[in-house]
């Protein structure tokens, strides 16, 4: 399965949207088989807080663990807030470079 996070915008910021973001997503998560790989794709985006990834990623990588990857990290945003999650919830997330 792929998650596109650009359309969620380009700014992802806010506890409370990135709750709303990962709520409306869950109904496609049921379809993600006993060993398909969920990816996570930040292309496009610019902005992206520590508040909203704990709200959409840490689910996901607490459901799906090494399964779950991550690609187009690049931005300094993204890299800053990732690094500030793994260490806040002592967790490492499988960034594909």
């Amino acid at each position: 399965m792929n998650i596109d996070l650009q359309k969620f915008g380009t700014t992802l910021i806010s506890r409370q949207t990135g709750k709303e973001a990962f709520s409306a997503f869950q109904p496609s998560l049921r379809d993600v088989g006993d060993n398909e790989e969920v990816l996570v794709d930040f292309k496009g985006v610019l902005t992206f807080t520590p508040s909203w990834g704990d709200e959409f990623l840490t689910p996901l990588q607490n459901r799906f663990g090494d399964r779950l990857k991550l690609i187009n990290t690049a931005n300094a945003s993204v890299k800053a807030t990732l690094d500030i999650l793994q260490t806040a919830n002592q967790t490492k997330f499988n960034v594909i470079s």
